[in-house]
């Protein structure tokens, strides 16, 4: 049968670098899982991979939005499965590899079918989120889905604000669209995590900020700047320079935030992952004992 590899992992730990040596040792592609990284005009904040990666190895959902465009998890998973039917005629086995929890999930495991949002009723909602803000997209829900107010993340715009489109757009209760129930694939799933110690994981991201900093991210965000309110640059990096130019922080008050909170990602996304008994843990630096892994008998 064939096999979708998903080598997964927080930020910094390198998973670029291994899934170009193992794409390279196996012949084949890599599927970002990356949600930010499919936005081409932040390559440099999203550590996207370099065009001179892309050269080496194909890469699929890489730069293929635009910063405005809606996109979410549900919508991953139908182009992703979509795009597998394709690949899987040439190869036995494709990588998938990203951060965004949520969208490895929904390829891996599969999500509800939310129904689609009706366009006047997005437009509305974002008028409202952009005039009030968060707090009132809050009450919202709250008045309108009070069971989903009770679990989801309220720090997170983007979650809310879908809620609310869902409980408008239908008449119904988000909710009610939430089964989690796992689907069943065609082909087979072979987790791969990658780990590091956590003071490495942090001296990499350091690390990597800084050299984010000195290739243009200043100037990335500056561009970015007249977007701010667009879902998809709600995120570390971005939203620390805005508050720069905002004059809330200094420069280098900015750069420390945007470690800092990086840290912090890091650290949500080695709960999330670490819940998950189906993935196996490896060094980046073990590529060899990887690919024999990938090797192995079902």
């Amino acid at each position: 049968m064939k096999t979708l590899i998903v080598i997964i992992g927080p930020t910094g730990v390198g998973k670029t670098a291994v899934c170009l040596e193992t794409a390279e040792r196996l012949g084949t592609v890599v599927i970002n899982a990356d949600s930010r990284q499919m936005f081409r005009e932040i390559p440099i904040g999203t550590a996207a991979p370099t065009a001179e990666e892309q050269r080496r190895v194909k890469h699929y959902f890489v730069g293929n939005l635009s910063i405005g465009d809606y996109y979410n998890a549900s919508m991953f998973e139908n182009d992703v499965l979509g795009l597998l039917d394709t690949l899987f005629k040439e190869n036995d086995r494709v990588i998938m590899s990203g951060g965004s929890m949520m969208y490895v999930d929904a390829v891996c495991n599969g999500i509800d079918d939310i129904p689609t949002v009706d366009g006047e009723v997005r437009r509305q909602v974002m008028e409202e989120y952009e005039r009030y803000g968060l707090d009132a997209m809050r009450l919202k829900l709250e008045r309108l889905d009070p069971e989903y107010y009770a679990i989801v993340d309220r720090q997170n715009p983007k979650r809310v604000i879908h809620a609310v489109e869902i409980c408008l757009s239908t008449g119904k209760t988000y909710s009610s669209f939430r089964t989690s129930k796992r689907k069943k694939r065609h082909f087979n799933i072979l987790k791969i995590g990658l780990t590091r110690e956590r003071s490495e994981l942090y001296s990499r991201i350091d690390s990597r900020v800084d050299r984010m900093m000195a290739d243009g991210l200043l100037e990335e965000a500056k561009a970015m700047y007249p977007y701010r309110a667009a879902n998809a640059l709600n995120t570390v990096g971005y939203k620390e320079l805005f508050a720069h130019f905002d004059g809330q922080y200094t420069l280098d008050e900015a750069v420390a935030r945007i470690k800092y909170n990086t840290h912090k990602y890091c650290r949500k996304q080695l709960t999330w992952f670490k819940r998950d008994k189906d993935v196996r843990w490896f060094s980046p630096g073990n590529v060899e004992e990887i690919i024999n892994y990938t090797y192995e008998p079902d």
